[in-house]
């Protein structure tokens, strides 16, 4: 864990009706050839009758053209948690009480400092994170979870991550830290522990991660790298 300059937490920004969390504007209300013939001898002539020439061999029918591959529907947010505080370092909430099952997909804003995740397109939990320094960032973009170990230790630093999942082929995952002001990490994100354990416990491998640094989307807009 590196200590770096404080960083300002934006954990719940309002915006035109829309609410702010992890990069994403949104809103907190729940919206067969044929035979030949054979010719006959003449019982009155002695002469053979010729052969007749075999019916032409049918063209073969041509190959239906491939059917596209559907577009993958949309990933839709249906709800986003109503909070009972706010977002602090250290807080994190959690609340999939009657959330149908569906894809889990995870949105991590740097600019928020906020982790959500989503279970078809419900959010059932959110958290303050801490990110990479400025030495070694935390890499924007859309990433699927290759690998879950609930011990895992870092082969570089020797420092415990638990409840890791790996984004990317270097090293970049999510994993427990103990989240305070004025930290940063090596790339990863860092999420309460507690927190860690309930994401290490939904989350599959596979399942994609979305990481921007305050971009967001107008109310009511999908979130299509999800469903890409």
């Amino acid at each position: 864990m590196v200590r770096i300059a404080p960083l300002q937490l934006v954990a719940v920004a309002v915006l035109a009706g829309a609410v702010v969390l992890g990069g994403i504007a949104l809103s907190r209300t729940e919206p067969s050839p044929p035979q030949p013939s054979v010719a006959r001898r003449s019982a009155a002539s002695p002469q053979p009758v010729a052969r007749p020439a075999p019916a032409a061999t049918p063209a073969a029918a041509a190959s239906p053209a491939p059917t596209p591959s559907p577009t993958p529907e949309p990933y839709v947010v249906k709800r986003v948690m109503t909070l009972p505080g706010p977002l602090t370092h250290g807080r994190s909430y959690w609340d999939d009480a009657g959330v149908p099952d569906g894809p889990i997909v995870v949105t991590v804003d740097l600019q928020a400092q906020v982790l959500s995740v989503f279970r078809g397109g419900y959010e059932i939990g959110t958290a303050v994170i801490l990110y990479g320094a400025s030495d070694k960032p935390t890499p924007l973009g859309v990433f699927k979870v290759t690998q879950k170990d609930a011990d895992h230790v870092s082969n570089l630093y020797g420092a415990p991550m638990p409840y890791m999942l790996r984004l990317t082929n270097d090293g970049v995952s999510i994993h427990g830290a103990d989240v305070v002001r004025d930290a940063a990490t090596h790339g990863c994100v860092g999420v309460p522990t507690a927190f860690a354990k309930k994401l290490f416990g939904v989350v599959k491998r596979g399942d994609k991660v979305i990481v921007t640094d305050g971009e967001r989307l107008s109310v009511g807009q999908a979130v299509t790298a999800a469903g890409a």
